[in-house]
């Protein structure tokens, strides 16, 4: 995973809180035959899985989907992408099978940004967000921002992330920390607490 000069180290155990929003750890994104494949993306579920004991109850999954009809510059997007114009139902669109557990939480958007009021909602009044997941340079990248925008405080996991490719993934998490302290770069294990993380 591309190195990131300046991350944030979060040391204290009581950092564990907030909600923690695994982004779209999908087959569209994890096939390596798949236009959307992210390279790293069995490195960002390595991290993923170490953060999701810290959480508990407190994870929710998202899936990007295709619209049923797309419109206004979506239209464009999905001329460029027609593979992508499937149901939601459509193998593309699962999450990869360790993560396909029905009793957590999904949320489904048409859109990169999961910023949604549903996962305003699941958030809490503690108001710290933790973001992990694909990719990087986009739906990573959009949902930080938005929640950033709304007043939430943002962690995102760069080493349980994954980038469209290692520049992209870099670039995209230097750009999100630019926006201290509102968002934050940190590692896994400094989100974990743990020591040297």
């Amino acid at each position: 995973m591309s190195e990131v000069s300046g991350l944030s180290e979060v040391s204290r155990p009581s950092e564990v809180s907030g909600l923690l929003a695994v982004i779209d750890m999908q087959e569209v994104f994890a096939a390596p035959d798949s236009p959307w494949a992210a390279p790293r993306f069995a490195e960002a579920a390595q991290g993923i899985r170490r953060l999701l004991p810290a959480f508990g109850e407190r994870v929710v999954f998202t899936r990007f989907l295709a619209p049923a009809a797309p419109s206004g510059a979506w239209e464009a997007y999905y001329r460029q992408w027609t593979f992508a114009s499937r149901p939601p139902d459509a193998p593309l669109w699962r999450l990869v099978d360790e993560f396909a557990d029905g009793a957590r939480p999904t949320l489904d958007t048409t859109t990169f940004g999961k910023w949604t009021p549903e996962l305003a909602a699941r958030l809490g009044p503690e108001g710290r967000l933790v973001l992990a997941g694909v990719s990087t340079d986009c739906c990573v990248l959009s949902t930080a921002l938005a929640a950033a925008d709304a007043g939430t405080e943002v962690l995102v996991a760069a080493d349980a992330c994954a980038g469209s490719d290692d520049d992209s993934h870099a670039k995209a998490l230097q750009i999100m920390d630019l926006y201290r302290p509102l968002v934050r770069v940190t590692t896994v294990a400094g989100i974990l607490g743990e020591e040297g993380g």
